[in-house]
Parts: structure tokens; sequence; C-alpha cells
């Protein structure tokens, strides 16, 4: 049960560094959610992680075969990949901003949140080395660990972008840009000392 709680509690703060940063994803929430409410926000969730679905079934399927022989390249790959995204973080969150735009947003909420998704760089290169490094790690403990990385993932997911629309939807009273800031500047200091935790395990092995 602590293995799982554990799980969960990492794979929602990992994904939260995922889901705050910037892009179109997060675009297609602010403008659905400033025509048609806040239930825009989970409903863009939902197609984002229709797109992680396939993305887990196809590193699950794919790349696990793969990865038992080269443990040691997968990890150090990954612990690298997220001190850099953590430093990226931290220096974004200096002038970032939850821009609200006037261009109108797809009709279908959940067709917007899968493609803004997949049409992301950021997203694949997220999920080419943190994302699958992290899953193939659960994966090793056993599937089931492996399911419950992504429920905590998608509970980032799901929660951001519900915060946004819900905070728009009731004038930005929820969410402003200076909390905004530093909670962005604290994921990118969680990442940078957990990918160097991560490098550490990996070397002492």
């Amino acid at each position: 049960m602590q293995g799982v709680i554990e799980t969960l509690i990492l794979a929602f703060t990992i994904g939260l560094t995922g889901a705050l940063a910037p892009g179109p994803t997060l675009v297609a929430t602010i403008n659905s959610s400033l025509q048609r409410g806040w239930t825009m926000g989970p409903k863009v969730a939902a197609g984002h992680a229709l797109a992680e679905v396939v993305i887990f079934l196809l590193i699950v399927k794919g790349l696990a075969t793969v990865a038992e022989e080269q443990t040691g390249i997968v990890a150090v790959v990954g612990g690298s990949a997220l001190i850099l995204f953590g430093i990226l973080t931290l220096k974004g969150s200096k002038t970032a901003t939850l821009k609200i735009s006037s261009k109108g947003a797809s009709s279908n909420p959940y067709l917007a949140g899968a493609l803004t998704s997949v049409a992301n760089p950021y997203f694949w290169v997220w999920w080419l080395s943190v994302g699958s490094a992290l899953v193939l790690a659960e994966l090793r403990e056993g599937l089931v660990l492996a399911m419950i990385f992504m429920i905590g993932h998608w509970g980032a997911d799901f929660g951001w972008y519900t915060l946004v629309s819900t905070s728009l939807d009731r004038g930005r009273t929820l969410l402003s840009e200076a909390n905004y800031r530093k909670t962005l500047a604290l994921c990118g200091t969680f990442l940078v000392l957990f990918g160097a935790r991560y490098l550490a395990g990996a070397w002492a092995s």
C-alpha cells in the first residue's frame, strides 16, 4: 500500500510540472473556458489523457523488453531529462503568465485536448525522456504500479486544467499570476532534486 501511495504522489508531482508548462493545451483550456465555462477544463484534460493512453500502451508493449536490457541508459536519460526540464521550468517561472486569447476555441474540447497535445513538441520530448523512463521504472515492479503512475499523472492534468478553467470562469479569483509563478518555481526545484536523486541511484546500481 505504501508503494502505491508513493507512486501516486510522485506521479502527481512530476505530472504537475508538465501540466503547468505553458503550451497549446493550456491555451485551448483558456479559450474554451472563456467561452463555455469551467467544465471545459476537465474535457480538454480528457482529450489530453486519451493521447497519453496510446503512448502508455506503446511504452508497455514496445519498449519494455528493450528497457530491461538497457536499464542503466534509461535511468541516466530519464534523470538527465528531469534535471534539464527542472532548470527550464525554473527559468520559465520568472516570466510565466496565463495569457488570455480572444481566438476561437475548437468546438470539441476533447478533440482540442488530444490534438494540441500531439502537436506540441514538448509533449513528445517529455514522454520520450522523462515519461517513458518513469513508466518503465514502475513497470519493473509490475503493471499495476505502472497504471497507478498514470492515474497519478492524470490526476495532476485534470486538477490543473480544472483549476484554470474554474478560475477563469470566476473572474480569475482562484489563481493569481504570482501564485502560478511560485508553483512553477517549486515544481522546477522538485524536478532538479528528484532528477539528481534518480541519477545517483542509477550510478549506485
